[in-house]
């Protein structure tokens, strides 16, 4: 189970994009495990349904919703659906976003285009919509979930570019909205295995490859991401805004031309746990006994 307490999010309802894979399908899993109620959101409508499905069967606590996050009014609908259908947004999770490699000099303008209207343009688009239709009247949590660019991002510039504007975007409107009680962060995962990741990348064996470049020598979980975004939706981070958490086990300050660390096990394991859907694990708990309503209050 997350090492959060059950019921954390009881009553709360997020909407996370890119929610039905790799990271972003750990984070909807473990909104969904503490009593929070997941709209998920990406183009390809096919899988989308088939995670809503798999995560909660009896279709009431993963909802999938089709919605290209470039577009305008794709995005409007998207929110102001949610409202009508859930009655709140009290989180939002921006984890949509795509890039490919390339050096810069071969970037057409569409393909830079592209990557900036996924990763700034649709997170902007998000965050405008959640604020003016749910958050500047009952206040809210925002994540982005950007990249660890900290030394630029040679081959993918246009989003080392786009992902360092959601950044700042992220700090400018930590203080515009302050007074609607919204809390915005980014989190920047380092190198982070998924299943989804390893297809995306072939044969090009890039983790492993990675790992000398780590100080922890190994890549971080999906997990460990989910469990930081929900730290920082939390009330336990009730005074932190506008600020960017790196999840990538010191490797944006690692220099071996400084200091080389050798290949070890010394780091700890990620904390993993089996998901299971809340319909069944409230049929579990009702079976032996225990209350099924949890306060929402920490």
């Amino acid at each position: 189970m997350s090492v959060f307490r059950p019921g954390l999010f009881s009553g709360k309802v997020a909407i996370v994009t890119g929610g039905a894979t790799g990271i972003g399908k750990a984070i909807t899993e473990e909104l969904v495990s503490l009593g929070c109620r997941v709209v998920i959101a990406s183009r390809k409508e096919d899988r989308l349904h088939a995670v809503a499905a798999e995560l909660s069967p009896g279709g009431r606590n993963v909802i999938a919703k089709p919605c290209n996050i470039r577009s305008e009014d794709q995005v409007k609908s998207l929110v102001s659906s949610t409202i009508s259908e859930l009655g709140r947004i009290d989180y939002l999770v921006n984890n949509g976003g795509g890039q490919f490699s390339a050096p810069v000099a071969s970037f057409s303008l569409k393909g830079w285009n592209a990557v900036m209207e996924t990763n700034l343009t649709g997170t902007f688009l998000m965050c405008r919509e959640v604020f003016n239709q749910s958050m500047k009247e009952r206040g809210g949590a925002i994540v982005n979930i950007v990249i660890d660019n900290y030394r630029g991002f040679p081959l993918m510039a246009h989003s080392g570019a786009a992902r360092a504007g959601v950044e700042n975007l992220t700090k400018s409107l930590s203080v515009e909205w302050a007074e609607s009680g919204v809390r915005i962060n980014c989190i920047a995962p380092g190198i982070i295995y998924s299943s989804t990741a390893s297809k995306n990348y072939g044969d090009l064996n890039v983790f492993e490859k990675s790992k000398p470049g780590i100080p922890a020598k190994r890549c971080g979980s999906t997990r460990e991401v989910s469990s930081a975004v929900c730290f920082l939706l939390s009330p336990g981070a009730s005074f932190i805004s506008g600020d960017t958490l790196k999840v990538d086990a010191a490797s944006s300050l690692y220099s071996p031309q400084l200091l080389q660390i050798e290949d070890h096990k010394n780091w700890p394991e990620a904390h993993d746990w089996e998901y299971k859907p809340q319909e069944e694990a409230d049929e579990t708990r009702s079976s032996n006994g225990a209350a099924t309503d949890v306060p929402s209050k920490l």
